[in-house]
């Protein structure tokens, strides 16, 4: 024990006299791996005798960051940070990216200065008029938000325009700078903001849709290109600010990149990564289009991953939903995983990341942990000994903990710019059972734990996410950076929000288990599983999803009748004609003999071939028909086409007829039955054309079905901005007609057949119908609101 304690206060003296703080030298002395690279670092270096602080923190830096690959060219690097040629951490970042890249290979020296900035110094004064500049540019951001404003994305902006300024004197620069315009921070300054409304009417958020996209149309753009391929993968994905003046660039190592690419044959592997705790909208057929369309489109593979690590909310109802509905909208997944295949990984690089230092179990109740937050204070249990955590650790795993009092939390930058850096939670206790992986664990892994890691464990080339994940890049590639994983490409697009609806689960499963709707596959929401029941095809939602493209344009709304069009355009072409009267008004023509039958053709399809049998069906036309009771009215007028008194309509595929008495009840207002002679040989010509359904025998009643029709879920066009979003339901979002008529040839319809009702829209048959009683959902009215780019 005396020999240890004297090498460690020897490596201890070594430390500090470098300038480390004798808290991280502390900290490093706990981490054996560290504590023989700096060692190492400082006897290459030949500074054992000591060195100023600037120098000395940046050895820490290349003793805890210097690529493997490239050990052999780290001693000439170590030069030129003890000569002071690199002389900040944003010249080491650079350095240490540069060495990353050509690993072990040999490289030009002007190469490598210049990629480091070599011989470059930015003077103060530069570095404020740069400073200056940028302030300028965001000022009216700056003066709305005030000391709310990203100031790492303003650092960002200075170091694009003085690459080699060092980060500290940016940072201080705009600090001060940013208390000239502002003043004193106000109490207002601290709270967190509320949620405002939008300025921005509807109109001007809905997309437009304008000419000029009209070059080529939505089906032939190809809008995967904006990806790059896996072996482009050893570039810079993101920028990571500490507050404490340093920046990491996370990339791939050339060995790194080669190894991934050794296992996946250069392939591209995605994945879709739904949590099973509802069910899928039409905003998944957008994730599912762009993770599966990718891979499908450079011939790669797609996980179907589901991200299983929250077990209170899962159910199996869901998992066979997600599948299903995957398979249904065409995608084929490569493999199904589970985040819980991997727990056992995902714990041993846990406990690798508390014996690196960079995670410590902490006490802090929920509500102690927000409050820390929203203040950027370090918890009290931050700095525990490393062994400390890691019996801790094993103490929550084995159950020995009581759930809510300990979470493992990473140790990244609570005085960080970025929100997702304020030590995240890696794992809490939930004493629930799994519905996989049973009761063997009572510790489960956070998603922004579990994300990123899974990610690189199953070699995802591109881990594609929605906008509201970009704040988490800097989160998701320092846990790959520290833990040395492979790094994924990460690229986030806009989500897909529809007018007149919502997409949060929570309001979805409101909806449902609030019983304002008849389940999760009510036609009226925009769940995939309620536009199946509603008739909408995989392809023409996949169609309106590529039409839209892979865009990063944020807080855009997608007008409805557009979705409408793209099925519009498909039934047209796949449902068959028929008619179906769905208020019926008794037509008896009364110079047509009783008993009396005519079997009729009408049209399956508008270009239905004369003699082609299989274009048409047969109708009954008796002395009895059906109309639909708005298409008569006793007052004519010149711009009404329906039947009137002493007026003549055409019933469509068969005769013209004219009204020549109305039947009142004994109300004497209430219309009962309607008179009309027809025109067996066809020579009047009226405007009107109507459709009908007539008595297929005398005195019996034509077929009934129920129609249900279906308008919009919400009245206002973005319900999410509506104080109370419940009271926004259209009360007249739905309505069945239980008693319709429908022409005889409907009797044999199944489910999965879809019809044009002539004049009255699209309908699908609904799993609901019986053989007593069908029952048709309207899928969408003939109207097209939607005018497709380019046309007129």
């Amino acid at each position: 024990m005396g020999v240890d304690a004297d090498v460690n206060r020897e490596k201890m003296d070594l430390f500090v006299k470098i300038g480390l703080d004798e808290r991280t030298a502390r900290n490093t002395l706990a981490n054996a791996k560290v504590t023989a690279s700096l060692t190492g670092v400082i006897r290459e270096a030949g500074v054992v005798d000591g060195c100023e602080k600037i120098i000395g923190n940046l050895l820490y830096m290349v003793a805890t960051k210097f690529p493997v690959s490239a050990l052999k060219h780290r001693p000439t690097m170590l030069q030129y940070v003890v000569s002071s040629k690199i002389k900040n951490p944003t010249q080491l970042e650079a350095a240490l990216s540069f060495l990353g890249t050509v690993g072990s290979e040999s490289f030009n020296l002007n190469d490598f200065e210049e990629a480091c900035g070599v011989g470059v110094n930015v003077s103060v004064e530069q570095i404020e008029c740069a400073v200056v500049e940028v302030l300028n540019e965001n000022k009216e951001d700056i003066l709305e938000q005030r000391y709310r404003i990203n100031v790492g994305n303003l650092c960002g902006q200075v170091r694009k325009k003085q690459p080699w300024a060092d980060a500290k004197i940016v940072k201080h620069m705009i600090d001060d700078k940013l208390h000239e315009l502002l003043g004193e921070r106000t109490a207002a300054d601290d709270e967190k903001p509320s949620r405002k409304k939008k300025e921005k009417t509807i109109k001007e958020q809905v997309v437009a849709i304008n000419s000029s996209s009209a070059q080529s149309s939505e089906e032939e753009l190809n809008p995967f290109t904006i990806f790059p391929q896996p072996e482009e993968n050893m570039k810079v994905h993101t920028e990571i600010y500490f507050s404490n003046g340093s920046i990491w660039r996370p990339h791939n190592t050339k060995q790194k990149l080669e190894r991934h690419l050794a296992v996946t044959g250069g392939k591209v592997f995605t994945r879709f990564p739904p949590e099973p705790n509802g069910y899928l909208h039409i905003g998944h057929a957008k994730a599912l289009f762009v993770d599966f369309g990718l891979a499908k489109e450079r011939d790669g593979c797609c996980y179907l991953r589901f991200d299983d690590t929250n077990p209170e909310a899962e159910k199996k109802e869901y998992i066979d939903h997600i599948e299903e509905i995957v398979q249904w909208m065409g995608w084929k997944p490569f493999k199904i995983t589970y985040t819980s295949d991997y727990f056992q990984d995902l714990h041993d690089l846990a406990v690798e990341l508390i014996r690196m230092g960079h995670a410590y179990v902490d006490h802090q109740l929920p509500e102690e942990i927000k409050e820390y937050r929203e203040k950027k204070m370090n918890s009290p249990w931050r700095e525990r000994p490393i062994e400390e955590s890691l019996k801790l650790f094993d103490d929550m795993r084995k159950g020995k903990i009581d759930e809510g009092k300990a979470t493992l939390r990473m140790k990244q930058d609570m005085q960080s710019d970025n929100y997702n850096m304020y030590d995240l939670i890696a794992y809490r206790i939930k004493f629930t059972p799994h519905p996989r992986a049973g009761d063997k664990w009572c510790i489960y892994p956070s998603y922004d734990y579990a994300h990123c890691i899974v990610d690189s464990l199953e070699n995802i080339t591109h881990s594609l996410c929605t906008l509201e994940f970009e704040t988490r890049r800097a989160s998701y590639y320092w846990l790959l950076e520290v833990l040395d994983l492979y790094h994924p490409y990460v690229w986030e697009y806009s989500r897909l929000n529809v007018t007149n609806t919502v997409m949060s689960k929570r309001k979805l499963n409101r909806l449902v288990t609030e019983k304002w709707v008849d389940g999760w596959d009510d036609p009226r929401l925009m769940t995939l599983a309620g536009l199946r029941r509603r008739g909408v095809t995989p392809t023409s939602i996949n169609a309106f999803v590529r039409g839209i493209g892979i865009t990063r344009s944020d807080n855009s709304l997608i007008r409805l009748d557009r979705l409408e069009y793209h099925i519009r355009e498909e039934m047209n072409h796949t449902a068959a004609r028929t008619m179906v009267v769905l208020h019926p008004l008794k037509v008896v023509i009364t110079n047509m003999e009783g008993g009396t039958v005519l079997h009729l053709d009408a049209k399956l399809w508008p270009e239905a071939v004369a003699d082609d049998a299989s274009t048409s069906y047969k109708v009954p036309f008796t002395n009895v028909v059906y109309i639909e009771r708005s298409d008569f009215r006793i007052k004519d007028s010149k711009d009404y086409y329906g039947l009137a008194p002493g007026k003549s309509v055409l019933l469509r595929y068969a005769f013209p007829i004219k009204c020549t008495e109305v039947i009142y009840g004994d109300d004497k207002e209430a219309i009962l039955e309607i008179r009309a002679e027809y025109d067996p040989s066809k020579k009047s010509k009226p405007k009107g054309v109507l459709h009908w359904v007539a008595q297929p025998s005398p005195g019996t009643d034509p077929l009934k079905v129920e129609v249900r029709l279906f308008d919009k879920l919400f009245k206002s066009e973005n319900p999410a901005e509506v104080d109370d979003w419940l009271a926004d339901l259209n009360p007249l979002s739905k309505e069945v007609i239980p008693e319709a008529y429908a022409v005889p040839s409907l009797f044999s319809a199944v489910m999965g057949d879809k019809f044009q009702f002539e004049r009255l829209g699209y309908f699908a048959v609904d799993p609901d119908s019986t053989a007593e009683k069908l029952v048709f959902n309207r899928t969408v009215t003939l109207r097209d609101s939607y005018i497709k780019a380019g046309s007129k």
